[in-house]
Formats: structure tokens, sequence, C-alpha cells
């Protein structure tokens, strides 16, 4: 059988790895089987922080719908129940940004559902 000589193949291999690890602390950017660790791991955090950043953008959001509808004497749980029984299609991103953006739009939004 050939013998076969991997160490231009290794070599791009490993290159290839330490450059995701530029910027990492000691040995994680230096040494290939912890710079490989650090990978997979950073990949693993990048995943999770990804969806984590869904759900506080989304608590922030009630936050500020919250703030708000305590200044108009509705509460958000109150406020939220009245836009699904009207079948309101505006979800708490599109709230949060009128509440921040146009608070007369929204001061007239939760007049016009409050009254009903």
């Amino acid at each position: 059988m050939a013998h076969v000589k991997r160490g231009t193949v290794s070599r791009r291999k490993h290159i290839k790895l330490l450059k995701l690890t530029k910027g990492y602390r000691q040995n994680r950017s230096r040494n290939v089987k912890q710079a490989k660790e650090a990978v997979l791991h950073a990949g693993a955090y990048a995943f999770h922080g990804r969806k984590s950043k869904k759900r506080t953008f989304r608590a922030l959001w009630t936050v500020r719908i919250s703030e708000a509808l305590k200044k108009e004497g509705i509460s958000y749980s109150a406020f939220i129940n009245l836009l699904k029984k009207n079948n309101v299609e505006l979800d708490r991103k599109i709230l949060s940004n009128l509440v921040v953006e146009d608070p007369a739009t929204f001061k007239s939004i939760v007049n016009s559902f409050k009254n009903t």
C-alpha cells in the first residue's frame, strides 16, 4: 500500500482553526487541541446567546409597554387581553416601538380599547 503524507492537509486545517481563535487568551489561540475545544465551546455559547437575545428583547418590550400602560391606568395583562379579544395583530415589538417613538399614537390605541 502506498504511503500517504498528510502534512500539508493537516497544516491547512490547523491554520484554519487557529484563525478562528485569534484573540483568545493563552494556549487557546496557539495550541491546536485547546483551540479546537475553544472553538466548539464558542459555537455553543453563540447559539445559546442568539436564543437568549430574543428572550431578553421580549422582556424589554413587555416592561416598556407595561410602564406606558400604568400611566394610562390599565394593567399590561388587561390590555393584552383586550387586544386578543378584538383580534388586533399588533405584537409587542411594534407596541414597544410606538411607546418610544410615537407616544401619542400609542395613547390613542390604548384609549380606543380601554373604552370597549
